[in-house]
């Protein structure tokens, strides 16, 4: 036997990467200077693979004018997957199977995206619940409250491991199922405020993030973070957001995607409300409880819909202001129930809720837990 007969010929064609190969060249290529998700995706389509993709890109590079372009190391990948073990985190791989199909729509969806505990939660239906870090304790609670019945209701609830509503809403929904979706490395907890819950959420619901491990979260990689969270989710629900806040780019991504959404309103002199009711004034459901999220969520019936009865016509400012005063005549410091306001006004109850939100904003009104009214004083 020769050494022909020894080694293959040099003509020889090479073998195909192996899945394991492919996906390090991938996250390889992913992890190269310059290369965001449009580039990445158009590097794969004109280049099969990531590994032809790679050895072409420091030509691509200089055709782009970049001169000493250096691919990223081997070794800073290796790093991450080392890291990744040491966390307990897996990968979620755009196609692969818990991959959500939502988040595969978008354009900029993640090619990939480390996670730490339990991946069946991308597989239910997901709500997005966001808000102001300064929050107040009417928000916190309103959102502790929509998370609960939400969840109750077999929703995920998706947020962004922020102080404030974010953390209330994780908090209300850890034992129904909530995700996390982080701005810098999944193992990297930011603020330092919430290492318990992100440690509860690991073991009792799911913590996200597309950037490396490891990585420290700065200012710009949380408008990033926050098209994820719109994404996941069928409907982005607003508790409190001021005018300029991140909570109001999460509410344009989901309307940039497709998607729903809501907003509970607040007192037009509360500037953490601003952003809701800027929302609601521009078309966003407005939200009182999760009956409300779940009913803008519903999907048409089958059957055909018998027609509706006429609306009644709507109220003259003057009826309007009279019914306005009715209800702020019948209400005081005492609790009433809003059923039994509506009995006592004897009026119908579609033309009674409008008023007394309207009531709400301005700050006439108060709700109370258990359908509860007061007179604000």
């Amino acid at each position: 036997m020769t050494d022909k007969d020894h080694h293959p010929s040099s003509t020889h064609p090479p073998l195909p990467p192996t899945p394991e190969d492919e996906q390090f060249a991938r996250l390889r290529l992913l992890r190269s200077r310059r290369v965001g998700i449009s580039t990445y995706n158009r590097l794969l389509t004109e280049y099969g693979t990531a590994q032809n993709a790679l050895a072409a890109l420091p030509q691509v590079a200089r055709a782009a004018g970049v001169s000493g372009y250096q691919i990223c190391p081997e070794g800073v990948v290796a790093a991450e997957l080392r890291a990744a073990r040491a966390a307990g985190a897996h990968l979620l791989v755009k196609g692969d199977a818990p991959y959500p199909a939502l988040l595969a729509t978008l354009d900029d969806a993640p090619p990939f995206m480390w996670m730490i505990g339990d991946a069946h939660l991308l597989s239910r239906p997901m709500i997005a619940l966001v808000g102001a870090r300064n929050a107040s304790s009417l928000g916190t609670r309103m959102a502790r409250a929509l998370a609960d019945e939400l969840g109750a209701a077999g929703f995920t609830i998706v947020s962004g491991l922020a102080r404030g509503v974010d953390a209330a809403a994780h908090l209300a929904s850890l034992t129904s199922g909530t995700i996390a979706v982080q701005a810098g490395g999944v193992d990297t907890i930011y603020p330092t405020e919430n290492t318990k819950l992100a440690e509860d959420i690991a073991a009792q619901g799911l913590r996200l993030s597309e950037q490396p491990m490891g990585l420290q979260p700065m200012a710009r990689h949380f408008p990033r973070r926050n098209r994820i969270i719109s994404g996941l989710a069928q409907a982005t629900v607003v508790v409190e957001a001021a005018a300029k806040s991140g909570s109001l780019i999460t509410a344009r991504d989901a309307l940039d995607q497709g998607r729903e959404v809501l907003a509970v309103p607040g007192h037009p002199m509360d500037a953490r409300a601003a952003g809701c009711n800027m929302l609601i004034r521009d078309g966003a459901v407005l939200v009182r409880n999760a009956a409300d999220v779940i009913s803008a969520l519903s999907v048409q019936p089958a059957v055909p819909i018998p027609p509706k009865r006429p609306a009644p016509p709507k109220r003259t400012l003057r009826k309007t202001a009279a019914l306005h005063q009715q209800i702020l005549a019948r209400l005081g410091p005492s609790p009433l129930a809003e059923d039994q306001l509506i009995r006592d006004l004897k009026a119908a109850p579609s033309e009674v809720a409008p008023a007394l939100v309207d009531l709400e904003l301005e700050g006439e009104i108060a709700r109370r837990p258990g359908g509860l009214l007061t007179r604000a004083v």
